[in-house]
């Protein structure tokens, strides 16, 4: 029995038109882009007819379109969310990102369905529920670690979806309320103010300040790129990188970096792997993760639990370090190693207070850099690069994907034929009657089918190989020949959007218990349709969402597997190391206002309470 080839998905977010076109040419198998509503990114809706567009171009190669539908709904806005779907359906979108279970309920068209991470995509016995109630993915959680994953793999069949890179929630995805309680802006309504961002201080139950105007809830990004073969062995198949309010710059570098090593990954093992999507990728710059935003990076919990996790000084990209300052002149400075910077260039550095200090590049001269604007420096300080112009000019225009093409010519009893058969094997065939006249100089003859079918410049397409099938070698004119191009290269690329494999899942209401049998806020139960998906699967409603609650004083607003007693070296799990000194509880303090901390170490979790 022949052995099932897997398909490995890299998957890319786009924020508009643009952003998606970057994603499919640097060398995405998917994108996903949310719609005019509903999507967890309410800053990145984008009309359907861009969305038409996108799905246009990007089906050429196979590259697949995700809609994400990932906010909680409430009861007037049922009709909308029906409608979006449908509309979803209709226009050709490949699946769907859900968060609301009120979905599930509704007549489906029979599109997949996939579990976004707001699901609590961490315990298993939900991604069992998950799976036996319809869906097609998962989407796990960025808190899994590759144990995890390989027991979730196991014990399932779904597919599994895992984010590889970019900017991390500090708490389980869906189970924040921070920005709701702050700001009356919820999360999971698609409006999140990214509280996580925000100066916190630490104090203990006496009052006693541990940490004074820190970023402590602000995570370094996500960067598995060097874990994808682990990943891949644990049974992961859909590479994630976050990011939908990203520009294209970053989207273009990210993509084209992990498409280069997912291909390295497949090429060493093309019998077991293969690409989701068509096309060969040319890049015209070479992809470098520290080029573009980041806080500093991180691997999470991927292997173990790490200390150094948090961006505790600043919540703004760093970019790449360039160097250590070591001479300072009037209005100049420079480093101690060459570099390429240039003028008009970011650069940005930490100062005596651990402030994050920024500035552009007036001129570069002889090794002195003239910054536009002057700041205190010492000898020893590291200088990082996070506005790179150069860079961003090549990512921005520096892509191109082509599908290649085989031709056969062949001799027919009125004239000659030409097949053209793509990398998907799509084939069409032109029959072209024409006058066989032999040619004069039938060394020429191939050489000029060659020249003028491999014209392709203005098409999705390359030509990779050319078959003779002719008795005789025959003049045609060049015009004949790039007419007959014109016309089978347009028959192909129609052939190919006609063969799209297209997924369709057909939808069932299903009636297994929930492995909950009480279900509080943290559920995001906001409409009736949910409450009647949950209750057919014998759990009980105790509360409504967050967002519907008229008191939220004292609430959990957040669970995270980042421990503030981990970071200050008070884990009761270090054993022999020194433990810091407090009384608990434990607060962070914001604006005036105390959010107590509970440490759950049996789960290794910690839990922030609102202020009373």
């Amino acid at each position: 029995m022949a052995k099932t080839i897997i398909k490995l998905e890299l998957l890319a977010p786009a924020k508009d038109l643009n952003s998606a076109k970057i994603a499919v040419l640097a060398g995405a198998d998917a994108v996903y882009i949310g719609g005019p509503k509903f999507s967890a990114r309410f800053a990145a809706g984008n009309s359907w007819q861009d969305i038409e567009d996108i799905i246009m171009f990007a089906h050429q190669y196979y590259v697949k379109v995700y809609l994400p539908i990932n906010t909680i709904f409430f009861d007037n806005e049922t009709v909308s969310v029906k409608e979006m779907i449908d509309k979803a359906y209709e226009i050709g979108v490949d699946a769907l990102i859900i968060q609301d279970m009120g979905i599930m309920e509704m007549d489906l068209p029979p599109m997949p369905i996939f579990a976004s991470t707001q699901n609590y995509n961490y315990d298993i016995q939900q991604i069992k529920f998950l799976e036996k109630s319809g869906f097609s993915r998962v989407i796990l959680a960025r808190e899994c670690d590759l144990e995890r994953i390989k027991k979730i793999k196991k014990e399932t069949k779904i597919e599994l979806e895992s984010f590889v890179h970019g900017a991390l929630c500090v708490s389980f995805s869906g189970r924040c309320y921070f920005s709701e309680a702050l700001y009356q802006r919820s999360a999971n309504r698609g409006q999140c103010m990214q509280a996580c961002r925000l100066l916190f201080s630490l104090i203990d139950a006496d009052s006693k300040e541990l940490v004074q105007d820190k970023f402590l809830l602000s995570l370094k990004d996500l960067n598995l790129s060097a874990s994808l073969k682990d990943l891949i062995d644990a049974g992961v198949t859909s590479f994630k990188i976050e990011g939908r309010l990203k520009n294209e710059i970053y989207v273009g570098n990210v993509v084209a970096k992990y498409r280069h090593e997912l291909d390295k990954l497949i090429n060493a093992n093309p019998q077991k792997y293969q690409k989701a999507s068509s096309g060969k990728i040319d890049l015209d710059f070479e992809p470098d993760l520290d080029r573009t935003f980041s806080r500093g990076y991180t691997n999470y919990f991927l292997y173990s639990r790490q200390k150094d996790i948090i961006s505790l000084d600043s919540q703004k990209s760093l970019g790449k370090f360039m160097g250590k300052v070591v001479n300072i002149g009037k209005d100049y400075f420079t480093l101690d190693r060459k570099t390429d910077l240039k003028n008009a260039d970011g650069l940005c550095w930490f100062d005596q207070n651990s402030k994050l200090i920024g500035t552009i590049i007036n001129l570069v001269d002889d090794g002195k850099i003239y910054p536009n604007k002057w700041f205190p420096l010492k000898p020893g300080t590291d200088i990082y690069r996070n506005l790179d112009r150069a860079f961003e000019k090549k990512v921005s225009h520096g892509a191109k994907r082509s599908v290649a093409v085989d031709f056969t010519v062949k001799e027919t009893k009125n004239g000659l034929s030409v097949e053209a058969k793509d990398e998907d094997s799509n084939i069409v065939e032109v029959e072209f009657t024409t006058e066989k006249k032999l040619a004069q100089k039938p060394e020429l003859v191939q050489a000029n089918w060659r020249q003028q079918f491999s014209k392709l410049g203005e098409t999705i397409f390359y030509a990779r190989k050319f078959t003779f099938n002719l008795k005789k070698l025959y003049f045609t004119p060049l015009s004949a020949l790039n007419a007959w191009r014109r016309e089978v290269i347009a028959k192909l690329g129609q052939k190919r959007l006609e063969n799209y494999p297209k997924v369709k899942v057909e939808h069932q209401k299903t009636d297994h218990p929930y492995s909950c049998k009480e279900i509080d806020y943290s559920f995001n139960v906001a409409n009736s349709l949910a409450r009647k998906f949950y209750e057919r699967h014998e759990a009980r409603i105790l509360e409504s969402s967050f967002e519907q609650q008229k008191d939220v004083r004292g609430k959990k607003l957040m669970t995270t597997k980042h421990c503030l007693k981990h970071f200050l070296g008070a884990c009761i799990k270090d054993v022999g190391k020194n433990k810091a000194v407090f009384k608990e509880p434990l607060f962070l303090v914001y604006d005036g206002k105390k959010y107590r901390l509970r440490f759950d170490c049996a789960k290794c979790q910690m839990e922030i309470y609102n202020h009373d």
